[in-house]
């Protein structure tokens, strides 16, 4: 009897291994971002840690370079099934919810200090807001300001209704946005930039320096305005039923991991920015400053199209509230202390 008892409960235990390992989790993650990027090299290793720390119960496989299609179709086969995640721009999830392209109104920080302390207080926000709608993220790693990069100077905003501006395809927040400032949008998907720069179909677009270094977008264009369009930021968005099925205590770690992982890349992408900058002046790209009238203009404009944002449904006034609360905060802060 002893002897059935003890067979019994070896072969409990075996049960119970094989039952622990057969709920090992891969999160296969797709991305526009090209292997070999900082930024991919520091997933990757918090990819790795996450296996090590977790005895392969939870690993990555990443997708980079565009190779899984674009924010439509990975959306699409993140429903399927097929995918668990994807990395990319914070406004691709708009679709779940609205609020996440709150940072990417026109002109809504003027510097990086309201970047910073809008930042911390709305990030968690605006994460808790995607994690309810479905996705769980760990950070926002920033993008950098977007700035207008022309073929021909542009100190004027009236003078983007004549240009040939790029915007991305099926992105209607943008669109809008841009209809906003009377431009007459070029719609074309990020692998077809280039080529259209060099063939004369748009002449203008909006980007980061990083970016546009990236892209090799610089190459086509000859002056950059002197005035921060939008901010961008991307995240790494995992399916929340996906995360779910792996264990509490592996879930805190991934996001302890990761998280850590995109304060690195946050603070990496700022200083690229800066030398992205500088090089892109020291490559023959002209700063163009406009004047104050000028600049006055475009700031009027910003705000017209944030209200129409707001109108449109595309982020909620209390979120908007938010945030002008906060920049008056530091405002008043800032006045208080001269």
């Amino acid at each position: 009897m002893q002897r059935f008892t003890r067979t019994l409960y070896m072969s409990i235990l075996l049960l119970m291994t094989f039952s622990t390992g057969s709920q090992a989790a891969v999160f296969k993650i797709a991305t526009l971002s090209p292997d070999g990027s900082s930024w991919m090299v520091i997933m990757k290793q918090a990819a790795k840690d996450i296996a090590g720390q977790t005895d392969n119960r939870v690993k990555f496989k990443f997708y980079p370079g565009g190779v899984m299609g674009n924010d439509q179709t990975v959306f699409r086969k993140i429903r399927a099934g097929q995918l668990q995640g994807t990395a990319t721009t914070g406004g691709a999830l708009a679709p779940f919810y609205t609020d996440v392209q709150l940072y990417g109104l026109p002109v809504l920080f003027k510097n990086q200090q309201e970047v910073d302390y809008v930042r911390k207080r709305m990030d968690p926000q605006i994460m808790q807001g995607l994690e309810d709608n479905g996705f769980v993220t760990f950070g926002m790693a920033e993008g950098g300001m977007a700035y207008v990069m022309s073929k021909s100077q542009t100190p004027d905003v009236d003078q983007l209704a004549n240009r040939k501006v790029w915007v991305p395809n099926d992105d209607r927040a943008i669109m809008e946005t841009a209809q906003a400032f009377g431009i007459h949008p070029v719609p074309l998907n990020l692998g077809d930039v280039l080529t259209s720069l060099q063939s004369g179909l748009v002449d203008t677009i909006a980007t980061s320096p990083i970016g546009a270094i990236a892209l090799q977008w610089h190459t086509q264009v000859k002056y950059i305005t002197d005035v921060p369009l939008v901010y961008l930021y991307a995240v790494l968005a995992i399916d929340k039923k996906a995360f779910d099925k792996i264990s509490k205590e592996d879930q805190q770690l991934v996001r302890s991991i990761m998280g850590k992982a995109f304060v690195e890349i946050d603070q990496l992408n700022r200083q690229d920015n800066v030398n992205a900058m500088l090089a892109l002046q020291n490559q023959g790209l002209e700063i163009i400053t406009p004047s104050e009238p000028q600049l006055q203009q475009w700031y009027q404009l910003a705000e017209h199209s944030r209200k129409k944002a707001i109108e449109n449904g595309q982020v909620s006034q209390q979120a908007v509230d938010a945030v002008n609360g906060y920049l008056e905060e530091l405002h008043q802060s800032q006045t208080a202390k001269q």
